[in-house]
């Protein structure tokens, strides 16, 4: 090299960007072992295995049954939908409040549509309605979900605010379609069928749908290109920008596909209690991230398993069962999920510390 020629000094490529995708930026592409390392899943699922043993050594004959384990799948199961979509946007860095708010909406045009078709008997009403009622509640979920991440991504507004306000108008306006009333006039084969029908003899309907969904979208998330983009923004959005992933485009996906699973948990809902539940869904919300949170997701995005998610929201469930079982006030509950919740919080900030130390 002669010597007025100078050597381009070179960049070393961000740490924070360990989620890009193998073909984008040529590091190793993170495995699932990896990531279940590198969040709180591991230890969340000893915790909830030693929650379920515990409670089946001092209770056998009450918490092994089969129709509480059943509960506790149907508990878990329209939970775990809200808890799936929300783990994407917290992977993102972000965060979606109004989840339980467009489930009510979304049970309510579904169920509105199915009543008016029918002609208000739930009766006589068929595959083809419940089709179209199904069809219509996802709909109705998925615009929700688009005006959230358009407004995130594009408008700059922060997730907070956003689903905060789509929170309070989704309630607001299923209270206005309904003048503030439940709508009862869900079709009976609905109810019958998905809502209270079993496979298997033993299986709930219901919980063998919300688990191909499960397993569908943990696919998703940790083997197609659209997961590895979602850690990508996560891990570090200006450096996924700049490796050519469209970010704003991919945001605005991801609160649209919370917006449709928000829309298949209302459906799923009607299906199971046979009628809107306008007051009923008030903490689905919190519960949804307490659960994505407890199975070792990080907050600060980029962290996170679907498997853990499905433990996270788990523990809740089985605490409430077993503490219900042993003839414990159920005020302790919520009590137990903040000390593990906190403590979860907890371990990801000194995980975070000790990388950036290294």
């Amino acid at each position: 090299m002669s010597s007025n020629q100078t050597e381009t000094p070179q960049t070393p490529p961000s740490p924070k960007a360990a989620f890009v995708p193998e073909d984008l930026t040529g590091r190793p592409r993170a495995t699932i072992w990896q990531r279940l390392g590198s969040s709180n899943t591991l230890w969340v699922g000893v915790i909830l295995i030693g929650l379920l043993a515990a409670f089946s050594i001092i209770h056998p004959d009450t918490f092994l049954t089969l129709l509480n384990i059943q509960q506790l799948f149907i508990q878990l199961a329209l939970l775990l939908l809200l808890a799936v979509g929300m783990t994407f946007v917290i992977i993102t860095s972000g965060i979606d409040l109004s989840v339980g708010s467009v489930l009510i909406f979304s049970s309510v045009v579904g169920a509105q549509l199915m009543q008016a078709m029918g002609g208000g008997d739930a009766t006589n009403d068929g595959w083809g309605i419940i089709l179209i009622g199904l069809v219509a509640t996802i709909l109705s979920g998925g615009v929700w979900g688009f005006i959230n991440g358009w407004l995130i991504a594009y408008a700059k507004v922060p997730p907070l605010i956003v689903t905060l306000g789509s929170l309070g108008a989704a309630l607001g306006a299923a209270e206005l379609l309904t003048g503030g009333n439940d709508v009862r006039t869900v079709p009976n084969l609905l109810h019958n069928v998905i809502g209270y029908g079993t496979s298997l003899v033993v299986i709930p309907n219901l919980v063998i749908i919300v688990v191909v969904i499960t397993l569908i979208f943990a696919w998703v998330l940790h083997t197609t290109k659209f997961g590895r983009y979602t850690y990508a923004v996560g891990s570090n959005a200006e450096a996924a920008r700049r490796v050519g992933i469209p970010v704003k485009k991919h945001l605005v996906q991801v609160y649209l596909l919370t917006g449709v699973l928000s829309g298949i948990a209302g459906f799923l809902s009607l299906a199971y209690f046979g009628t809107t539940t306008l007051t009923s869904h008030g903490t689905d919300n919190l519960n949804a991230i307490s659960g994505v949170v407890l199975g070792g997701t990080s907050l600060f995005g980029g962290v996170g398993t679907l498997l853990g998610t499905v433990f996270g929201t788990f523990i809740p469930q089985v605490l409430n069962s077993g503490f219900v079982i042993s003839g414990i006030p159920t005020f302790w509950q919520p009590i137990a999920v903040a000390i593990v919740l906190v403590a979860a919080v907890w371990f990801d900030q000194r995980r975070r510390r000790s990388q950036d130390r290294g």
